[in-house]
């Protein structure tokens, strides 16, 4: 209990440091969990591999699938299946026969194990680049919704890899069908677990508790669709992403409160895994040692060039190919400049789910041990190579989506505009029905809070403007306003040390106050 206790409180402080510091959390995670390994007096970690895939990558997947746009999804459903699914399954189809090809004596049902592990991919990293870097909205859309849907999709392959490697028999048909049946069956156990959920949370009318019921459907989800083999993970992405869909229909307390705990779950699990993977390391090298450090070394670098090619060979063909073949796919969707599919190409960086899922092989698979170095060592290499020059290569050929930022805001202030006349119609509707009449100070206070909103928007469209790049009412208002926040706040707790307030008071008033400058730090 002590060294798992040391694990987490280590690997919490190490990504906040890397995060402080601007580095790439899982690279310094991994780094520091392969330099501690080796300290004398440092324990072996064995991590029980169903315990891998229940505790971790449930709630990953969920927490990705709360965040995702379903109408996005439906909308781009064409490239984003032939991502992944179908390159998931090319993937899966290449490192395997590579695999077998390069390294002697692999069985081919374990190299397809291998391909299973490598196929998902976690565009983290790269999404928040290209989101920074104005990339266009489309290819930020497919990155996020392929690194989602892969990981189901990957999981689904791994299952009956693993499956067929143990001894398992069975043919290509049979195996595509039991894929098939697998998949639908999380699908729909994931739907219908959702549902009730869903209503259960209305019901309920709490934010505490509805984020504690949001905590447990990814589990339950797993578990269920397990029982009834079908693929818990897929179970788990459906249910996030209908409850995700239908979140507008909680309270504001119970989005906040959801929204904040799954960020905290989602670090501490990335964190703890990450550095889990680093102290794996060492056991690992000691089974290998008998094999040669110079083909270890072959192997990864043909698996990790198998993994970053077989992207490219995937992505311009099946971004290009269906227009060729199809008028009604040109029409609705014209072809893209050569730079969408190369920057998506050099995408396909490997994360926590590749980890959990060399983690979850079996004890008693044939070459487990360099299945595990092989995952370590593709996730690393694609960390280091293409998640770090991920930003030159935007720079050098993104293409920039000229004005994109000046769009998303005149969309929000025409959205606000009309937002904020419902608004005031529905006031004035109160006010005409003579019900609960309010004092006019505070219906002039109600009118000058609409205008505001009407405002805000316009002027950050304004300030879009290079000629009008200086300091607008509204962000003034704000930066002047988190200053007298800040001295409200000494006054409080100042009361309260000299007792003239209870601590109750404080807490009560300290919360209103961080409420309000939340509100006021837009991101």
């Amino acid at each position: 209990m002590t060294e798992i206790l040391l694990v987490v409180v280590g690997a919490t402080l190490v990504s906040a440091a890397a995060r402080r510091a601007g580095m790439p959390a899982p690279v310094v995670l991994v780094v520091t969990g392969l330099m501690i390994s080796f300290v004398p007096g440092v324990p072996d970690y064995d991590l029980d591999p169903h315990l891998v895939l229940l505790v971790f990558i449930p709630p990953l997947v969920y927490s990705d699938a709360l965040e995702s746009s379903y109408l996005n999804l439906r909308a781009n459903a064409r490239p984003i299946g032939l991502l992944s699914v179908g390159l998931v399954l090319f993937t899966m189809v290449a490192v395997g026969f590579v695999a077998h090809a390069v390294i002697p004596g692999m069985p081919w049902p374990v190299a397809f194990v291998l391909g299973a592990i490598l196929a998902p991919t976690d565009a983290v990293a790269a999404v928040g680049i290209a989101r920074r870097l104005g990339l266009p909205r489309r290819i930020v859309t497919l990155l996020v919704a392929e690194s989602i849907v892969n990981d189901a999709t990957g999981m689904a392959a791994f299952r009956l890899a693993v499956a067929v490697a143990l001894g398992a028999t069975t043919s290509l048909l049979t195996g595509v069908g039991e894929f098939l049946l697998v998949s639908c069956g999380g699908v729909v156990v994931g739907l219908l677990l959702a549902a009730p959920v869903r209503r259960l949370r209305r019901w309920l009318s709490d934010a505490v508790a509805e984020s504690a019921v949001s905590l447990v459907v990814p589990f339950a989800a797993y578990a269920v669709a397990e029982s009834v083999h079908a693929s818990g993970v897929l179970a788990v992405l459906a249910a996030g992403l209908y409850l995700g869909h239908h979140s507008t229909g909680l309270s504001h307390e119970a989005r906040l409160q959801e929204k904040a705990t799954w960020k905290l779950t989602t670090c501490l699990l990335e964190s703890v895994l990450f550095a889990l993977i680093g102290l794996q390391l060492r056991p690992v090298l000691r089974s290998l040692h008998t094999t040669d450090p110079i083909a270890l070394g072959w192997y990864a670098a043909a698996v990790l060039g198998t993994v970053v090619v077989a992207r490219i060979c995937w992505i311009f063909p099946a971004t290009y190919l269906p227009r060729l073949l199809s008028a009604r796919i040109r029409e609705r969707d014209p072809s893209p400049p050569w730079q969408s599919p190369a920057l998506i190409s050099w995408a396909g960086i490997r994360g926590v789910v590749s980890l959990a899922a060399a983690f979850a092989v079996p004890s008693g698979m044939p070459h487990r041990d360099l299945l595990l170095f092989l995952a370590f060592s593709v996730v690393l290499g694609t960390l280091l190579i293409q998640g770090l020059t991920f930003p030159l290569v935007v720079r050098r050929i993104g293409p920039g989506e000229e004005g994109q930022a000046h769009k998303d805001d005149l969309a929000e202030a025409v959205a606000q505009e009309a937002a904020a006349h419902a608004g005031w119609a529905r006031v004035e509707e109160l006010v005409t029905a003579g019900r609960d009449v309010p004092p006019e100070h505070v219906i002039d206070r109600l009118r000058q809070l609409a205008e505001h909103r009407r405002h805000t928007a316009w002027e950050r469209v304004q300030a879009d403007a290079p000629s009008e790049r200086r300091e607008t009412p509204t962000a003034a208002f704000r930066r002047l306003r988190r200053e007298m926040l800040t001295a409200e706040r000494r006054v409080f707790i100042r009361l309260c040390n000299e007792g003239r307030i209870n601590h109750e008071v404080l807490r009560r008033v300290m919360h209103d106050l961080d409420l309000e400058e939340s509100a006021l730090c837009r991101e």
